[in-house]
């Protein structure tokens, strides 16, 4: 099911930067950290605007971390940041099946335009709900760049956050994922489980869950 409101409930506005890309006054400040999840461990990386990249092991976490920096102009910053910690206990939330959404300013400048037209729709996609690429291609507004909207999806900066694992292929096949077919389909399961009654979304977690800062 896709909603019909700009975002669902819960889910905080991406805050995304105009299209000239990182500002050299804001951007620039950036750090990360590590933490566990029942996927494999989890880059997450926050700019002063907002989170900025969530990145699977199978990424490669030290490429990413280049990538970033490359892209941003800086290293990131060895003290940690307080936005960090929401984001690494939101996530425990989510995959602990008490959180539906993960409400967070973002950042994403590390997106091409089209990208982040495609990133500003994924939250519309319900959770525990799919939709497919030429759907979404529609509901972005340009139903002729169904490739477009796969590339996008398959190369989202912020996968979970931005739910770009709720989109499938036309003949229901799942697609890329920055994380892979195995991380998506797990996403895919927890999500329906959940709607489906056999999961439950129940309180908040503590937050004194660790994580590795940088």
């Amino acid at each position: 099911m896709i909603a019909t409101s700009t975002a669902p409930a819960g889910m905080a506005e991406p805050v995304s930067p105009s299209d000239s890309g990182p500002s050299a006054t804001d951007s620039r400040d950036w750090s990360y950290a590590v933490t566990a999840s029942p996927l494999g461990p989890l880059l997450i990386a926050a700019s002063s605007r907002g989170l900025i990249r969530v990145a699977f092991e199978s990424e490669n976490h030290a490429l990413v971390l280049e990538t970033v920096s490359a892209a941003l102009g800086a290293a990131p910053l060895r003290r940690p940041r307080r936005l960090l910690d929401t984001a690494r206990r939101q996530l425990d939330e989510y995959f602990a099946r008490r959180r539906q959404s993960i409400a967070l300013p973002l950042d994403l400048s590390l997106s091409a335009p089209f990208q982040r037209r495609v990133q500003d729709h994924l939250p519309l996609i319900e959770y525990g709900h799919t939709a497919n690429y030429p759907q979404l291609a529609r509901l972005v507004g340009s139903p002729k760049t169904v490739l477009a909207v796969d590339v996008a999806c398959a190369t989202n900066s912020l996968p979970i956050v931005l739910p770009c694992h709720r989109v499938h292929r036309l003949d229901g096949a799942l697609g890329g994922y920055p994380g892979g077919l195995e991380a998506k389909a797990a996403l895919i399961m927890l999500e329906s489980e959940v709607a489906a009654g056999r999961g439950h979304l129940l309180g908040t977690l503590p937050a004194d869950h660790g994580s590795t800062a940088a």
